[in-house]
């Protein structure tokens, strides 16, 4: 399979399911309504994460039907299917019922459980024990550190999209050919989405798309190894998923500090204190794009370099984002 023509592919297949989700969704009225806190767009907005969730297994399926590699080549991409299955039911429910964070992280739990029964985890420990801990603990954060940035329209899924172009280069001299094709896909289907989704937003990821992306992106940080030379190449998935991470810590920092939980919502985000810096949505896509990108190209930096060079590197990566953390944090916010 050419992968040029996977990514075309992925990206056409997104926008005829994105067109045909919206007009279904608009039927039923599934919207997200605007109010006076942290949802401040003009009108009511579609919900269509179902669209991305639709077009990505759709190209599985095609990539499945239209390869021929040896048995079990592509094994592993069953349980991205069940498992992210699972997370995009679990968002349904949540944009309608608005469920509890327990009850989510039970379900984020559960699909992380299937994907390392299909040997979807990470190895860096000497005990299994601990490896599939560490695997279920790194699913769950990187799957709602995802869904806290869609805040903005074109964010979360400018953002995916990077990291998914990220994974892909990085991933890309190794053998794991489901982790290859996966983000090419992926990146394709988030192309084609981000176009309604960047501002002025026409449709919105809702919880469903959000949490799908984030279980796909965690999917493909567990599939590869990053680095035969050095342990300090096991920092590339910290760095391509750099900024979902980055504002999943600030956020919980800000309202720990503050004695705020850190499971309601607030406007402790990097994107909304930007915001009161006096960036605009575009500004602030563009300054998330551009540091994402940096950090993509430095994760396969570090893949490569040696180690010393490399832990230079991420030092740097370190420092830079103390000194932001510190610039934002002097900036006031609502309550």
């Amino acid at each position: 399979m050419n992968d040029i023509l996977l990514f075309f592919l992925s990206f056409i297949v997104s926008l005829i399911a994105l067109v045909v989700v919206k007009k279904l969704v608009e039927k039923f009225g599934f919207y997200d309504h605007p109010t006076e806190e942290l949802k401040q767009h003009e009108r009511p907005i579609p919900y269509v994460g179902a669209a991305v969730w639709l077009s990505f297994m759709i190209m599985l399926l095609f990539l499945r039907l239209s390869t021929s590699f040896e048995t079990g080549t592509l094994h592993s991409l069953r349980g991205i299917v069940y498992g992210g299955t699972m997370i995009f039911a679990l968002g349904i429910l949540d944009d309608i019922l608005d469920l509890h964070f327990v009850t989510k992280f039970i379900f984020q739990i559960a699909a992380a459980g299937i994907l390392v029964s299909y040997q979807i985890r990470i190895d860096i420990f000497p005990s299994l024990i601990l490896n599939i801990l560490f695997s279920v603990f790194w699913l769950v954060l990187v799957i709602n550190a995802v869904y806290i940035i869609d805040i903005k329209d074109g964010l979360a899924s400018g953002v995916a999209f990077i990291a998914a172009i990220g994974f892909y280069a990085v991933t890309l001299p190794t053998e794991h050919l489901y982790v290859n094709f996966a983000a090419l896909i992926l990146a394709g289907v988030l192309l084609g989405f981000w176009l309604f989704n960047k501002p002025p937003a026409k449709v919105f990821l809702g919880d469903a798309g959000s949490l799908f992306i984030g279980f796909i992106l965690a999917a493909l940080s567990m599939g590869a190894e990053y680095s035969m030379k050095h342990p300090v190449g096991l920092s590339a998935p910290l760095l391509i998923l750099g900024i979902p991470i980055y504002d999943t810590l600030l956020v919980s920092f800000f309202r720990f500090r503050s004695g705020k939980s850190i499971f309601k919502g607030s406007n402790d985000h990097y994107a909304l204190r930007l915001e009161c810096m006096g960036f605009s949505v575009w500004q602030i896509d563009l300054i998330s794009y551009l540091i994402s990108a940096v950090l993509a190209l430095t994760a396969f930096a570090v893949t490569q370099l040696p180690a010393g060079p490399a832990f230079v590197v991420m030092a740097l990566v370190f420092f830079a984002a103390l000194i932001g953390s510190a610039v934002l944090g002097t900036v006031k916010v609502k309550d």
